[in-house]
Protein backbone atom coordinates (compact mmCIF):
# COMPACT_ATOMS: atom_id res chain seq x y z
CA UNK A 1 0.00 0.00 0.00
CA UNK A 2 2.75 2.45 0.97
CA UNK A 3 4.74 1.63 -2.16
CA UNK A 4 1.67 2.24 -4.32
CA UNK A 5 1.03 5.58 -2.64
CA UNK A 6 4.64 6.69 -3.17
CA UNK A 7 4.25 6.06 -6.90
CA UNK A 8 1.62 8.81 -6.98
CA UNK A 9 3.20 12.10 -8.06
CA UNK A 10 1.32 14.28 -5.55
CA UNK A 11 2.05 11.98 -2.60
CA UNK A 12 5.70 11.69 -3.58
CA UNK A 13 5.98 15.48 -3.82
CA UNK A 14 4.37 15.98 -0.40
CA UNK A 15 6.63 13.39 1.21
CA UNK A 16 9.72 15.02 -0.35
CA UNK A 17 8.64 18.46 0.88
CA UNK A 18 8.14 17.23 4.46
CA UNK A 19 11.46 15.37 4.41
CA UNK A 20 13.12 18.51 3.00
CA UNK A 21 11.93 20.55 5.98
CA UNK A 22 13.30 17.90 8.34
CA UNK A 23 16.62 17.82 6.49
CA UNK A 24 16.97 21.60 6.73
CA UNK A 25 16.37 21.40 10.49
CA UNK A 26 18.89 18.57 10.97
CA UNK A 27 21.58 20.34 8.96
CA UNK A 28 20.95 23.67 10.70
CA UNK A 29 21.33 22.14 14.18
CA UNK A 30 24.55 20.30 13.29
CA UNK A 31 27.84 21.96 14.34
CA UNK A 32 29.79 21.95 11.09
CA UNK A 33 33.54 22.32 10.58
CA UNK A 34 35.14 22.79 7.17
CA UNK A 35 38.36 20.85 6.52
CA UNK A 36 40.37 21.81 3.44
CA UNK A 37 39.13 25.39 3.36
CA UNK A 38 42.12 26.40 1.22
CA UNK A 39 40.97 24.05 -1.54
CA UNK A 40 37.43 25.36 -1.67
CA UNK A 41 38.07 29.06 -0.89
CA UNK A 42 38.47 30.24 -4.53
CA UNK A 43 35.26 28.47 -5.45
CA UNK A 44 33.33 29.95 -2.54
CA UNK A 45 34.25 33.30 -4.08
CA UNK A 46 32.89 32.27 -7.48
CA UNK A 47 35.69 30.49 -9.34
CA UNK A 48 34.06 27.78 -11.42
CA UNK A 49 34.39 24.19 -10.24
CA UNK A 50 32.84 20.74 -10.63
CA UNK A 51 32.01 19.57 -7.10
CA UNK A 52 31.98 15.77 -6.98
CA UNK A 53 31.01 13.40 -4.17
CA UNK A 54 29.52 9.95 -3.75
CA UNK A 55 25.76 9.64 -4.02
CA UNK A 56 25.42 8.41 -0.42
CA UNK A 57 26.44 11.85 0.94
CA UNK A 58 23.98 13.90 -1.14
CA UNK A 59 21.67 14.79 1.81
CA UNK A 60 24.65 16.24 3.71
CA UNK A 61 26.15 18.39 0.97
CA UNK A 62 23.80 21.40 1.37
CA UNK A 63 26.02 22.21 4.36
CA UNK A 64 28.77 23.06 1.85
CA UNK A 65 26.38 24.86 -0.50
CA UNK A 66 25.25 27.06 2.39
CA UNK A 67 28.88 28.19 2.72
CA UNK A 68 29.02 28.87 -1.01
CA UNK A 69 26.00 31.16 -0.83
CA UNK A 70 27.66 33.20 1.92
CA UNK A 71 30.71 33.66 -0.30
CA UNK A 72 28.93 35.42 -3.14
CA UNK A 73 25.75 33.52 -3.98
CA UNK A 74 27.04 31.44 -6.94
CA UNK A 75 24.45 29.36 -8.75
CA UNK A 76 24.85 25.61 -8.14
CA UNK A 77 23.48 23.16 -10.70
CA UNK A 78 23.17 19.52 -9.63
CA UNK A 79 22.90 16.65 -12.11
CA UNK A 80 20.17 14.15 -11.18
CA UNK A 81 18.43 11.31 -12.96
CA UNK A 82 15.35 11.71 -15.16
CA UNK A 83 13.93 8.76 -13.24
CA UNK A 84 11.35 9.20 -10.44
CA UNK A 85 14.18 8.97 -7.89
CA UNK A 86 15.86 12.00 -9.46
CA UNK A 87 12.65 14.03 -9.36
CA UNK A 88 12.20 13.08 -5.71
CA UNK A 89 15.73 14.26 -4.87
CA UNK A 90 15.11 17.48 -6.76
CA UNK A 91 12.01 18.21 -4.68
CA UNK A 92 13.73 17.12 -1.46
CA UNK A 93 16.70 19.46 -1.91
CA UNK A 94 14.85 22.21 -3.75
CA UNK A 95 14.47 24.29 -0.59
CA UNK A 96 18.25 24.83 -0.56
CA UNK A 97 18.17 27.06 -3.64
CA UNK A 98 19.71 24.52 -6.03
CA UNK A 99 19.00 24.11 -9.72
CA UNK A 100 18.61 20.53 -10.91
CA UNK A 101 19.67 19.30 -14.34
CA UNK A 102 17.93 16.09 -15.36
CA UNK A 103 20.44 13.78 -17.00
CA UNK A 104 20.64 10.06 -17.51
CA UNK A 105 20.88 6.94 -15.40
CA UNK A 106 23.18 5.39 -18.02
CA UNK A 107 26.63 4.42 -16.79
CA UNK A 108 28.48 5.78 -19.81
CA UNK A 109 26.31 8.72 -20.86
CA UNK A 110 25.65 7.23 -24.31
CA UNK A 111 21.89 7.84 -24.46
CA UNK A 112 20.19 11.08 -25.43
CA UNK A 113 19.39 11.98 -21.82
CA UNK A 114 22.99 11.60 -20.75
CA UNK A 115 24.29 13.65 -23.70
CA UNK A 116 21.72 16.39 -23.07
CA UNK A 117 22.64 16.58 -19.39
CA UNK A 118 26.34 16.80 -20.24
CA UNK A 119 25.74 19.60 -22.76
CA UNK A 120 23.65 21.53 -20.26
CA UNK A 121 26.35 21.26 -17.59
CA UNK A 122 28.97 22.42 -20.10
CA UNK A 123 26.83 25.46 -20.87
CA UNK A 124 26.54 26.32 -17.18
CA UNK A 125 30.27 26.01 -16.64
CA UNK A 126 30.97 28.19 -19.67
CA UNK A 127 28.65 30.80 -18.14
CA UNK A 128 30.68 30.77 -14.91
CA UNK A 129 28.22 28.79 -12.77
CA UNK A 130 29.08 25.95 -10.39
CA UNK A 131 27.99 22.37 -10.97
CA UNK A 132 27.83 19.26 -8.79
CA UNK A 133 27.74 15.62 -9.77
CA UNK A 134 27.53 12.23 -8.03
CA UNK A 135 29.56 9.95 -10.31
CA UNK A 136 28.01 6.72 -8.96
CA UNK A 137 24.43 7.96 -9.11
CA UNK A 138 21.62 7.44 -9.43
CA UNK A 139 21.66 3.66 -9.09
CA UNK A 140 25.24 2.54 -8.62
CA UNK A 141 27.21 0.43 -8.27
CA UNK A 142 28.17 2.11 -5.01
CA UNK A 143 31.39 4.15 -5.19
CA UNK A 144 32.05 3.16 -8.81
CA UNK A 145 32.47 6.33 -10.87
CA UNK A 146 30.88 6.61 -14.30
CA UNK A 147 32.91 8.42 -16.93
CA UNK A 148 30.73 11.53 -17.09
CA UNK A 149 32.52 13.48 -14.36
CA UNK A 150 35.92 13.12 -16.05
CA UNK A 151 34.45 13.87 -19.48
CA UNK A 152 32.83 17.02 -18.14
CA UNK A 153 36.12 18.21 -16.64
CA UNK A 154 38.09 17.40 -19.79
CA UNK A 155 35.68 19.14 -22.16
CA UNK A 156 35.14 22.20 -19.97
CA UNK A 157 38.69 22.69 -18.69
CA UNK A 158 37.23 23.06 -15.18
CA UNK A 159 38.79 21.12 -12.30
CA UNK A 160 36.98 18.53 -10.18
CA UNK A 161 36.73 19.34 -6.45
CA UNK A 162 36.52 16.05 -4.48
CA UNK A 163 34.40 16.61 -1.40
CA UNK A 164 32.28 14.85 1.18
CA UNK A 165 30.57 15.32 4.51
CA UNK A 166 29.62 13.28 7.55
CA UNK A 167 27.91 13.81 10.88
CA UNK A 168 28.26 12.12 14.25
CA UNK A 169 24.48 11.63 14.47
CA UNK A 170 23.02 9.88 11.47
CA UNK A 171 20.77 7.18 10.09
CA UNK A 172 22.11 5.03 7.26
CA UNK A 173 19.45 3.83 4.83
CA UNK A 174 19.35 0.26 3.54
CA UNK A 175 19.59 1.55 -0.01
CA UNK A 176 22.06 0.49 -2.71
CA UNK A 177 24.36 3.38 -1.76
CA UNK A 178 23.79 3.25 2.04
CA UNK A 179 22.67 6.88 1.94
CA UNK A 180 23.32 8.93 5.07
CA UNK A 181 20.54 10.98 6.63
CA UNK A 182 21.61 13.41 9.36
CA UNK A 183 20.00 13.47 12.78
CA UNK A 184 19.77 16.81 14.63
CA UNK A 185 22.33 18.20 17.09
CA UNK A 186 25.40 16.31 15.89
CA UNK A 187 28.97 17.26 14.99
CA UNK A 188 29.53 17.58 11.27
CA UNK A 189 32.64 17.55 9.08
CA UNK A 190 32.85 18.89 5.51
CA UNK A 191 35.99 17.74 3.69
CA UNK A 192 37.37 19.25 0.48
CA UNK A 193 40.50 17.86 -1.17
CA UNK A 194 42.76 19.51 -3.77
CA UNK A 195 41.01 20.05 -7.12
CA UNK A 196 41.91 17.61 -9.91
CA UNK A 197 42.57 19.11 -13.36
CA UNK A 198 41.76 16.83 -16.31
CA UNK A 199 43.56 17.32 -19.65
CA UNK A 200 41.43 17.59 -22.76
CA UNK A 201 42.42 14.07 -23.87
CA UNK A 202 42.87 12.63 -20.37
CA UNK A 203 39.37 11.79 -19.15
CA UNK A 204 39.81 8.01 -19.09
CA UNK A 205 43.16 8.20 -17.33
CA UNK A 206 41.89 10.68 -14.72
CA UNK A 207 38.79 8.72 -13.68
CA UNK A 208 40.52 6.35 -11.19
CA UNK A 209 42.22 9.29 -9.44
CA UNK A 210 38.90 11.12 -9.15
CA UNK A 211 37.17 8.04 -7.70
CA UNK A 212 40.01 7.48 -5.22
CA UNK A 213 39.83 11.13 -4.09
CA UNK A 214 36.07 10.92 -3.51
CA UNK A 215 36.55 7.85 -1.34
CA UNK A 216 39.42 9.52 0.53
CA UNK A 217 37.23 12.56 1.23
CA UNK A 218 34.39 10.35 2.50
CA UNK A 219 36.69 8.25 4.67
CA UNK A 220 38.34 11.34 6.15
CA UNK A 221 34.94 12.82 7.00
CA UNK A 222 34.02 9.53 8.68
CA UNK A 223 37.16 9.58 10.83
CA UNK A 224 36.57 13.19 11.87
CA UNK A 225 33.11 12.28 13.15
CA UNK A 226 33.94 8.97 14.81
Amino acid sequence: MIKRLLRHKAVLGLFAAVLGHYLAFALRTTRWRLHGAEHVAPHLQGQTVIAAFWHERLPLMPALWNLARRGGDPTMHVLVSRHRDGRFIGTLLGRFGLDFVHGSSARHGQDRGGAAGLRQMLDYLAAGDQVAITPDGPRGPRRVAASGVAQLAALSGVAVLPCSAQTSRKYVLRSWDRMVLPLPFGRGAIVCLPPIAVPRDGAEAALPAIAAALTEAADRADRLCS
